[in-house]
Parts: structure tokens; sequence; C-alpha cells
């Protein structure tokens, strides 16, 4: 971080990595361990259940609301653009950390995995967690926590559009954080019943979220992703061989 940066660029870096890495440490070892009952607000699975699943709402309702550009062009009235998503990634982290202390735990168990098929079942978070690695290390520009402008602001350099480079397991899934995440979601090997809510839950919110996304991805790349979308499938890996940049473009205009 550059000595230069102003005090209120420091701050809004330091609340947005720590309280996204919080956050999302938390989110993992939810995914991972389960979740952890902190304070008691229902008595009965039904009321436990609507609980969850206002958190739930309410959580999906910041996340995707707050990334609309129509929502962004309103709070640029009032804060600089670089700011933004840091402001951003902390609102986010806060509405996930209510989330997991708020949650509601259920003694009903819908389903189980024991013996072998436990082992089987954990063994997929792991792959979750290697194929999640994997996919930011292929990113290189990866900014988890939306400080980059603030940096790049702060350091007097101008942005550049970083290019769409396919490298790792992108080129088996265009979304491979977003396979990995719902991978670790459906790994847990005990289904309680807001388990399976969040599953549900998470797993239509991230679909649905994933095809808004690819939306904007063709506004910016244009004809090349579109030449990505037909190659790799977006979630879900069906390839017998990886997809390289340039590979599939070059036959394609044979």
């Amino acid at each position: 971080m550059k000595s230069s940066m102003p005090l209120p660029a420091r701050l809004t870096v330091l609340a947005a990595k720590t309280t996204g890495g919080a956050s999302l440490l938390g989110f993992i070892l939810f995914l991972l361990i389960g979740p952890v009952r902190v304070f008691q607000f229902a008595s009965t699975t039904a009321s436990a259940l609507l609980l969850d699943g206002l958190l739930c709402g309410a959580f999906f309702v910041q996340h995707s609301g707050m990334v609309r550009r129509s929502f962004q062009d309103r709070i640029a009235r009032y804060v600089r653009r670089p700011y933004i998503p840091a402001i951003y990634t902390i609102a986010s982290g806060l509405a996930l950390g209510v989330l997991l202390v708020a949650w509601q735990p259920t003694a009903l168990v819908i389903a189980s995995a024991g013996g072998p098929f436990r082992w089987a079942v954990r063994s997929l978070a792991v792959v979750a967690v290697v194929v999640f690695v994997a996919g930011v290390r292929a990113l290189g520009h990866f900014d988890p926590f939306g400080v980059r402008p603030i940096e790049v602001m702060s350091s007097g350099r101008q942005p550049r559009q970083v290019p769409l480079t396919i490298r790792g397991p992108y080129g088996w899934v265009r979304h491979p954080l977003y396979s990995a995440m719902l991978l670790l979601i459906w790994s847990y090997p005990e289904l309680t019943a807001d388990r399976l809510l969040f599953n549900v839950a998470w797993t239509t919110w991230i679909v649905v979220g994933t095809i808004l996304e690819e939306r904007d991805l063709v506004s910016v790349f244009g004809a090349e992703y579109r030449r990505y979308q037909r190659h790799v499938p977006m979630l879900i890996p069906v390839r017998v061989a990886p997809f390289q940049n340039g590979r599939v473009a070059d036959r394609d205009e044979e």
C-alpha cells in the first residue's frame, strides 16, 4: 500500500480487508463444519427455518442489489467511484456476518452420510478448496475485497482493462469459483432441515447470479466471450480436454 494514500482511503481499505476476510473465513468454516448456534431466537423448527430463510433473503438482496450499476450510480453521487467496490465488500461482509451469527440450526436430520460414503463426501470438500485456490491463482488479477481501484487511484496510475485470459480451471468451466462453492455447499455429510434450506437457496442464487453476470461479461468482451461460452460449460465440467486461449478461435476462423 502506498504511503501517499490518504487517511480515508487507508481506513476504507483496512475495513474492506478486515470485514471481507473475516466474513469469508467464517463462511468457509460454516460450510466445512456446520453452523454454530450463537443466539437462540427460534424455539421450533418452523420458526428457525423462517428466520434462516429471511437471513438468506436479506443477504441476497444486499449482495445482488448493491452490485447493480443503477445502485452504484446513486452511491457515486456521494462517494468517489473507486471507493464503491470496497464499500460493497464492507456491506456484504457485515450482511454475511449477521447471517452466520444469527443462523438457527435445527435438530431435524433429513440424511446423514456414514462409513466410507462419509469420507467420500468430505473428500469433495477438499476438491472444492483445491479448485477454488486454483481458480484464484489462474485469475492473477483477483481483487476479492475491492480495494484495487483505491490503490490505483492513490498511486496516480490509470485503471486498465483486464483482457480475457483463459487458463487453469477456466479451461474446464467458465466460473470455477462458483463451481467450487457449489461443491463445498453440498459436500457436508449431515443434511439437516436448515442445511437443506441453505443449500437450495444458495444454489439457486448462485446459478441465477451467474447467468446475470454473464450478461455483463458479454457486454465487456463481446464476441470473444460468446465464443468462450460456446465451447466451455458454465458451471459443470463436461469437456474431455480443457479449452485454451486461441485454439478454438483459430478452428472457428478456418
